[in-house]
């Protein structure tokens, strides 16, 4: 049986419809970067995925040519993923579609490595007929996290974000998203044969210590500890 990501990394892949803690180990992606509204006909983010999936596809079938993987096993592509931000925007704003930008992955197993995924492009760019100098092998160590199965249409994300907002910051962390760390979405949902209403989307948020918080909780343990050296010499006397 194939091996498929979902069902052996299920904590990555499955999270409860409730905010969760996450550690998420580094691994290796087909990515290709762009910019614009991913509802867009014909657009450059539907034209992405064409990329990414011509190249999964190539890979996932290497077995079948004369390119032999070292360590191949048979695998399931995993699921589509995306990184998200627009500029000067904290969060997501999601009435403004067109200033996305977007980093769209599909992950890779170990035992690929530089030089498969170079063949796989040029293999994919000759026998699909698509151009995919654009896609990228890169490496994404995403690390501690906050994440959430979100069901519904994309729109709908700001009311399950707010949870795991208020997750956080019950619990001593904040948010910390920046360039380096995104708004990351996981697709499992094929939205061709699936009603919005039911579509089933990771959402996954980079977080932190809430260092001001911490810091209080020290000062009122220092203060608390000094209270009490003082009564108990008070009491010695």
């Amino acid at each position: 049986m194939a091996f498929d990501f979902k069902k052996e990394y299920k904590e990555f892949y499955m999270p409860k419809n409730k905010p969760e803690i996450v550690t998420v180990p580094k691994a290796n992606y087909i990515a290709v970067r762009g910019k614009g509204n991913p509802n867009e006909e014909g657009g450059a983010y539907q034209q992405a995925i064409s990329v990414l999936y011509a190249v999964a596809y190539t890979l996932r079938m290497s077995y079948k040519t004369d390119h032999k993987i070292a360590g191949f096993f048979e695998y399931v592509v995993p699921p589509l993923e995306g990184f998200w931000w627009q500029e000067n925007i904290h969060g997501v704003n999601y009435a403004d579609k067109d200033s996305f930008n977007w980093i769209s992955v599909i992950r890779l197993p170990d035992f690929v490595n530089q030089k498969d995924f170079e063949w796989a492009v040029e293999t994919a760019t000759k026998k699909k007929k698509i151009d995919c100098s654009s896609a990228e092998f890169v490496t994404i160590d995403e690390g501690l996290c906050v994440q959430i199965m979100h069901l519904g249409a994309f729109d709908d994300e700001p009311a399950t974000v707010a949870l795991m907002d208020a997750y956080l910051e019950q619990n001593g962390y904040v948010n910390d998203m920046n360039m380096e760390r995104l708004h990351h979405e996981i697709y499992l949902s094929d939205a061709r044969k699936v009603v919005p209403e039911k579509w089933k989307t990771v959402i996954r948020h980079p977080m932190k210590k809430d260092l001001d918080k911490l810091h209080i909780v020290i000062k009122l343990e220092e203060k608390e500890y000094a209270e009490y050296a003082r009564l108990w010499i008070y009491k010695r006397k």
